[in-house]
């Protein structure tokens, strides 16, 4: 069983950052800085399956579970993320259950899902039994889907029914632009149609989080929400915020 795996059972808060450049050091240095979870992201990137693989061995070398998002609805992506043995894997703007159903069929080995067999890095290159892979581990990965559309949140009590999914997350900017509010996402619409996901999530006893900036502000709005996973911000977030902070420290001692 995987750490991120033990983390959503046990119902652990989990607070993560997102990577979207490609030097795997990023991954150790925010493993170094105490985040419970590095997010790889392929859907908004440049990131190719190469990059990705690198970013995953830099994350197991400080023992940082990861999440890679996919690119939208790709088998072909798919397939070659799970070979790599992530500890999660987060399927990005489904719109309904079927497409969920399918998304989550791609990721389960016959007859529960339609995967195909050839895993490498999974299986350490075999050092682990294949069979057992099979059988056993491949149910280990961690399966998120991703909350970005009224349509879906409409659909959510028939998404709960499909098996396989271990939690949600949201993503409050294309959520506010399926109401007609892009990017206001704190708009009367878009934050009461995140209420009502939630409600839903937690009458179910679900496994939530919050894909967020890391402003103080924005991470207290959305921490009211009481997720179970907050991911605020991503590395170059983080490079331009302190880069601009340390520039205004420089000008104002230097001087013109």
């Amino acid at each position: 069983m995987n750490i991120l795996r033990e983390k959503i059972e046990a119902k652990e808060k989990v607070r993560g950052a997102i990577v979207s450049l490609t030097d795997p050091c990023l991954c150790e240095i925010i493993g170094h800085s105490g985040f419970d979870l590095v997010w790889i992201d392929m859907e908004h990137t440049y990131m190719t399956c190469k990059d990705v693989l690198c970013h995953l061995n830099a994350a197991r070398s400080v023992g940082i579970p990861s999440l890679v998002r996919v690119t939208q609805d790709d088998l072909t992506i798919t397939k070659k993320v799970l070979e790599m043995g992530p500890d999660g894997i987060i399927f990005p703007m489904v719109r309904t259950a079927e497409e969920a159903r399918k998304l989550i069929d791609m990721t389960l080995y016959p007859p529960y899902g339609s995967r195909g067999f050839g895993p490498m890095r999974a299986i350490r290159y075999g050092a682990d039994d294949a069979k057992e892979y099979v059988d056993k581990k491949s149910f280990n990965v961690c399966r998120f889907v991703q909350i970005e559309h009224v349509d879906f949140i409409s659909e959510l009590e028939e998404v709960l029914k499909i098996p396989y999914i271990d939690g949600f997350i949201f993503g409050a900017n294309d959520l506010s632009g399926s109401v007609g509010e892009m990017l206001d996402v704190y708009s009367e619409k878009t934050v009461s149609e995140m209420h009502r996901a939630v409600n839903i999530l937690k009458k179910h006893n679900k496994y939530f989080g919050i894909a967020c900036g890391m402003d103080e502000s924005v991470i207290e709005f959305w921490s009211k929400f009481e997720p179970d996973m907050l991911i605020a911000g991503a590395d170059w977030n983080y490079i331009y915020q302190a880069g601009c902070d340390t520039f205004k420290r420089i000008d104002k001692h230097l001087g013109k």
